[in-house]
């Protein structure tokens, strides 16, 4: 088993002291480390995994195991003490009042927007207020991630034995790919770069590039269903004509989380048939007409992701799917 992160090995007086020593940082100082710490651990979960992936099939399933249980104590103490600092700023969770203050404070520090009076800030314009809305529902969903994070252990467990008993007797395996919001298209080009023999054509930021270009390209192939989840009451063409717009160059240009919207680009960008393997729903072709021996596909290889509920959070995750004899 790997060591644990050094955050996590000091001892009660050591902790005790590094609290003390916080107590001297601004409580958006305070927030922003604790989204690092957060993120460490989840980093450090991903290495953890791919150590594991080692051995015959029992040595595996032992060693994910204690990955899962190993991840579950450190994420509990991490909140423990992340749960000491913010109390000693002044903020208790048990209150319902400083909750509901704290999370808001704790979404805008994940999304970078200052915390400090407004009445110091500067005016927005249009388009920063846009970007600042976007960032913020990014920060609430991060948020989400950090809360559920150490209460979905038995979930993801469950999730990864269900897909592992559907990949094994076909030969398969999970590649982690890093949870940094470009996991889809990190796993895309892990897939190419398995079929080329080497790099990959394409890395992600350019994935990303023409994912964009293409729905813009075939907008009207994409707006029915973009609008059906983002459409609110009121809003004129023009206006969701530009969200779709914004929508694109957040694809492009940020590390915004890809969907099934993105996958069906992405199938037809490549010209390839995508499956999408799962532990919590039903398998998803896509490119069918691009699949081995259809004569309009560019490549006999098709891209396989797996996509999983419960790998961190609330926050979905997408992995590269490989040949277990190819690890």
């Amino acid at each position: 088993m790997a060591d644990e992160p050094q955050v996590m090995d000091k001892s009660s007086e050591e902790i005790s002291e590094t609290v003390s020593q916080k107590k001297q940082e601004t409580l958006e100082e305070v927030l922003s480390r604790h989204r690092k710490e957060t993120t460490d651990l989840q980093n450090k979960e991903v290495a953890m995994k791919k150590a594991a992936a080692k051995g015959s099939k029992a040595e595996q399933k032992t060693k994910k195991k204690q990955v899962d249980e190993e991840i579950a104590r450190l994420s509990t103490k991490l909140k423990e003490r992340q749960a000491d600092e913010l109390a000693s700023l002044g903020f208790n969770s048990s209150s319902s009042s400083q909750k509901g203050k704290l999370d808001d404070l704790v979404v805008k520090a994940i999304a970078g927007v200052s915390i400090t009076n407004k009445a110091e800030q500067p005016k927005l314009s249009k388009s920063a207020k846009k970007h600042k809305k976007r960032a913020e529902q990014d920060a609430a969903r991060e948020q989400r991630i950090q809360e559920e994070h150490s209460q979905i252990v038995s979930d993801r467990m469950i999730e990864d034995e269900k897909l592992e008993e559907k990949l094994e007797p076909l030969g398969f395996t999970i590649n982690e790919i890093k949870p940094d919001g470009h996991c889809l298209y990190r796993a895309v080009e892990n897939q190419l770069a398995l079929q080329s023999g080497g790099s990959s054509p394409y890395n992600y930021q350019e994935l990303r590039k023409m994912v964009a270009a293409y729905m813009r390209e075939h907008a009207t192939d994409f707006l029915p269903f973009f609008l059906s989840e983002n459409m609110a009451d009121g809003e004129s063409e023009e206006s969701l004509t530009e969200r779709f717009e914004d929508y694109c160059n957040e694809i492009e240009s940020t590390a915004a989380w890809g969907g099934q919207l993105e996958l069906g680009a992405l199938t037809h960008c490549l010209k390839k048939h995508i499956m999408i393997f799962s532990g919590s729903f039903p398998d998803v072709e896509m490119g069918k007409e691009y699949k081995s021996g259809n004569a309009t596909g560019s490549s006999g290889s098709s891209v396989m992701l797996s996509y999983h509920r419960h790998a961190f959070g609330l926050g979905e995750h997408y992995n590269s799917v490989v040949s277990i004899s190819g690890q």
